[in-house]
């Protein structure tokens, strides 16, 4: 069997790793248990999420045991990664609440037999710490110093940095060092975004344990444009099919920039690199079938074959020959009350998360960008009453791609 190290290589998931050579050897021999952090900030993990999924089943399927570390505990401070300001406080039960979400979600990519993985929760540990013996054994190694060299820190002094936020990366590195001890772990995975928190466990461990354990990170993955994946203008790609549809979530993958398919079907799909070298190695409108397998095949992996089906066949319908494949169609119920007195177009695409913005709004409407059953929407200050539905059906297209149905 090939090495899981080769196989993340070769299909361009590293982005930084502890002695390569070692871990690559390590990776090669008998299972070892390793992880990765979910901090639960919202009640859905999102295709950016998708790409540490992948990894954690790429290591699975080579015999290795995924523990997914939910953030129960470190959600409560929140990252400072990459935030101008200090996180929105979150309630301990919306916190759980998100975790358990997370824990459903895992459970449908990894197989979590017995001895095959494991789920833990970090507030397990981390709510009850006492502080003064917390900082007397952690605390003492680590640098204020260094820390305020680390992105993290530094970016934010000149608006300010609040101790609270200061002590995540000891909670974070705590976390590595409890894992190891409790089921000697060995390796630390996460997002590129990552790397100061993780190389900090990563040296506590070795530092207090006098053993060997590693870390390794992903490339963030971003478009050729240089957005995010799973970002959009109508909102972030949900991997619950109640945030975003099946047919939303192939379409995304369907209209990405011809530049990132290979990229994409590398990391988000398990199809070989011979198949996505034969199907991405063409020009002009050729790439275009690529597309349409990647959409099909990521769409399988995280909601089913049947629903990359129905998607694929409602995309035909749209855009192949002109018909609405309404059962495909994303749609919302809303009470007909709600349009008695009528109400103004931008309120309707707002409450819809077609648009995160009026002044959005206002733009594509002058640009012809919005059509309300076949018909052009007139005016930014429109507004939408019951006459405007056709069998108690309102069906909405921004711009050539994205359609909507509102039903009462």
């Amino acid at each position: 069997m090939k090495n899981v190290f080769d196989i993340l290589k070769e299909r361009d998931y590293i982005d930084q790793v502890t002695y390569e050579d070692e871990l690559r050897e390590l990776l090669g021999g008998e299972p070892i248990k390793f992880y990765i952090g979910f901090d639960a900030t919202a009640d859905s993990l999102t295709l950016g999420h998708f790409v540490q999924i992948m990894v954690m089943k790429h290591m699975q399927n080579a015999g290795h045991i995924p523990i997914a570390l939910l953030g129960g505990g470190t959600t409560r401070i929140g990252d400072p990664s990459g935030k101008s300001d200090m996180r929105k406080l979150m309630s301990n039960d919306f916190i759980d609440h998100n975790a358990n979400q997370f824990q459903n979600q895992l459970s449908r990519f990894l197989d979590f037999g017995e001895g095959k993985a494991f789920f833990v929760n970090n507030g397990d540990w981390l709510a009850d710490l006492n502080f003064l013996d917390f900082m007397r054994e952690i605390g003492v190694h680590f640098s204020v110093n260094r820390m305020l060299q680390f992105d993290a820190y530094k970016n934010r002094l000149d608006k300010g940095l609040t101790f609270f936020e200061f002590g995540y990366m000891l909670m974070q590195s705590y976390d590595y060092l409890h894992l190891y001890r409790e089921y000697g772990v060995k390796l630390q995975l996460g997002g590129s975004d990552q790397w100061s928190n993780i190389l900090s466990g990563y040296e506590l461990v070795r530092k207090l344990e006098q053993d060997k354990v590693y870390a390794m990170t992903f490339k963030l993955l971003t478009t050729a444009s240089g957005i995010k994946m799973g970002k959009t203008e109508a909102g972030t790609i949900w991997l619950d099919p109640e945030r975003t549809s099946p047919y939303e979530f192939y379409q995304y993958l369907r209209n990405c920039d011809d530049r990132d398919v290979a990229k994409f079907m590398r990391i988000l799909t398990f199809l070989p690199m011979e198949e996505i070298e034969r199907l991405t190695n063409v020009e002009g409108q050729e790439i275009n079938h690529a597309k349409e397998v990647l959409a099909f095949e990521v769409t399988k992996i995280v909601h089913s074959e049947e629903a990359a089906i129905e998607a694929q066949k409602a995309a035909k319908a749209l855009f192949e020959n002109g018909g609405v494949d309404e059962g495909s169609i994303p749609f919302t119920e809303m009470n007909e009350a709600d349009f008695k007195d009528g109400m103004p177009i931008l309120e309707l695409l707002t409450k819809l998360e077609l648009i995160e913005s009026n002044s959005e709004g206002r733009r594509l409407i002058q640009q012809n960008g919005v059509q309300l059953n076949d018909e052009k929407a007139k005016d930014f200050k429109q507004v939408i009453t019951l006459e405007d539905f056709e069998d108690n059906k309102l069906m909405i297209k921004k711009g050539k791609k994205v359609f909507h149905q509102v039903r009462i």
